[in-house]
């Protein structure tokens, strides 16, 4: 075999492979549109709930607090208060939030559901400003932002929150219910429902493949942001896509080579979670 003819073969057989990763990534794609879909419908379900069950919630609490003439000031009362609204509200029992707090009538929070609290004595209408309308009497208030405090070891991250106010039968105001999510925490909670449909598709199916290589982020304008445990090579890699301004006009998918695996990824924009936020998968077939 001549050196050229050398050459030429090894030519072709990078071609090939070259040619089956984009394939695959191809296949990825489309597969994860479908994914990126069904997710997008989970996130408004996880939204409406908090739609539905926050004023509700709001009415709880400010019938828990009548009861005690001090409660309000009284931390372990709140948090009483707080847990036993997430019984007495369906919605809010199911909810994805990762907290619950209540605050009083400047914004400043009295306590949170948590154990370890580290919300108390925080401003919070200085944290998330759109939250101060619920202050001032609109019935229901979404926004996004940036709570104060010690750094996800991940990487920078945010909160989806929402609130409503806590009235005095005679309509003053008595404080502020509050709730939300981290957008990595989020995240988590939404691959997790996708691993778990699709391991029961293929259950079901009779299909004893294996699941793809699965990754779910939520992305803004200002990064994306996946669970724990994901590859920072891949949350680095979906940043440097624009997902923003490809999914201007609607959902958006292509292959994509990291490292030296064929992937897939879709987007698509959640309206619900805020202007210019949305989710992204990232999917390989095994």
């Amino acid at each position: 075999m001549t050196p050229r003819l050398r050459v030429v073969l090894a030519l072709v057989a990078l071609a090939l492979v070259l040619l089956g990763c984009k394939d695959k990534g191809r296949e990825s794609a489309n597969e994860a549109r479908a994914n990126v879909k069904s997710l997008v419908e989970l996130a408004e379900k996880d939204v409406a709930e908090i739609e539905r069950g926050l004023p509700e919630g709001g009415k709880k609490m400010a019938a828990q607090l009548a009861k005690e003439p001090d409660a309000k000031s009284n931390p372990s009362q709140v948090r009483a208060a707080l847990l036993k609204i997430r019984q007495q509200v369906p919605d809010l029992g199911v909810a994805k939030s990762t907290f619950f707090a209540f605050t009083d009538e400047k914004g400043i929070a009295i306590r949170n559901d948590l154990e370890q609290d580290t919300m108390a004595g925080k401003d919070i209408g200085a944290a998330y400003p759109a939250l101060k309308k619920a202050l001032t009497g609109e019935a229901f208030v979404a926004t996004q932002g940036v709570f104060p405090g010690v750094p996800n070891p991940q990487g920078p991250d945010k909160e989806w929150v929402a609130a409503v106010p806590v009235k005095h039968e005679d309509g003053s105001l008595l404080g502020m219910l509050v709730t939300g999510w981290t957008y990595r925490r989020f995240a988590n909670h939404l691959q997790e429902s996708l691993k778990r449909d699709l391991q029961e598709a293929l259950m079901h199916g009779g299909d004893k493949g294996k699941l793809p290589v699965l990754y779910v982020f939520v992305f803004d304008k200002a990064g994306v942001y996946g669970a724990r445990g994901t590859p920072p090579l891949n949350e680095k890699t979906l940043g440097e896509q624009g997902l923003v301004e490809k999914t201007a006009a609607g959902p958006a998918d292509a292959p994509i080579t990291i490292g030296e695996r064929a992937f897939g990824w879709a987007a698509a924009r959640v309206p619900k979670l805020g202007p210019d936020v949305g989710i992204v998968v990232l999917r390989s077939e095994i």
